[in-house]
């Protein structure tokens, strides 16, 4: 068997990760992250929230825990980066919500963005077309878990996995790669994980399966999937290829 050809690693002392106009036939996406730990300073920490939108620092209010603070203030500071590339700001922009609870900027249709976060880090990517992006911190995983809601392929995958470290790493891979695709369409949890499959190939290569009636499982071109590691974190990004 080939041997699974390695994530590519983000730098943890960098927030732009990478442009990749190569997903897409329509423009670029760009990926940025932050280690909230710098927000641990109350200086710093109260520096960025008043440079911050009402709406940010009402979310950043409402956390209880700190750490949770720094996480909310950071996706917001993260957001504000995305939006200065493009002439804008976090503090202007108006933000609305779907039906499932995606966000989006009505007064710039043309701008697509989502926000994640996990552990001490906060992750968000902007693109030109329909996105969604995840990550999470690879802890031990809850197998059953898997094989209750994922499909019998993607817990077959773990399952798989030579060690526990291992299959730990690959359902939190799996996670973010769902949760991204979830994300990306804007139907959360109201779409069933065992509705469509995640196709990892040897090389690498991700690809997307939906559950037909019969249950055989259809690949997808429709969607682009790019993932990393980013220290101890799973990061996925997924993107609808362009219509033009």
């Amino acid at each position: 068997m080939t041997p699974e050809k390695p994530l590519p690693v983000l730098n943890s002392l960098c927030r732009t990760v990478v442009s990749f106009p190569a997903a897409m036939e329509k423009g670029k996406a760009v990926l940025y992250w932050m280690d909230v730990g710098e927000l641990e300073d109350e200086v710093t920490f109260s520096q960025y929230y008043r440079t911050m939108s009402r709406e940010r620092r009402r979310k950043v209010d409402a956390c209880l825990l700190k750490k949770d603070r720094r996480l909310s203030l950071g996706a917001g500071i993260l957001m504000d980066q995305g939006l200065s590339a493009r002439g804008l700001c976090e503090r202007d922009a108006v933000v609305s919500y779907r039906e499932n609870g995606k966000p989006y900027l009505p007064q710039y249709p043309q701008i697509h963005f989502n926000l994640s976060h996990s552990g001490s880090k906060a992750l968000a990517v902007f693109a030109e077309v329909e996105t969604g992006c995840d990550i999470e911190q690879v802890q031990e995983a809850d197998l059953a878990l898997a094989e209750r809601f994922f499909t019998r392929k993607e817990y077959d995958f773990i399952a798989g996995q030579q060690g526990r470290r291992r299959q730990d790493e690959a359902f939190f891979r799996l996670w973010t790669l769902k949760e991204s695709f979830l994300k990306a369409v804007g139907t959360g949890l109201m779409l069933p994980l065992d509705a469509f499959e995640i196709i990892i190939s040897p090389e690498g290569e991700i690809a997307l399966g939906w559950k037909s009636d019969e249950a055989q499982v259809h690949c997808t071109g429709e969607f682009v999937f790019r993932e990393y590691r980013l220290e101890e974190y799973c990061v996925a990004a997924c993107f609808r290829r362009g219509r033009e």
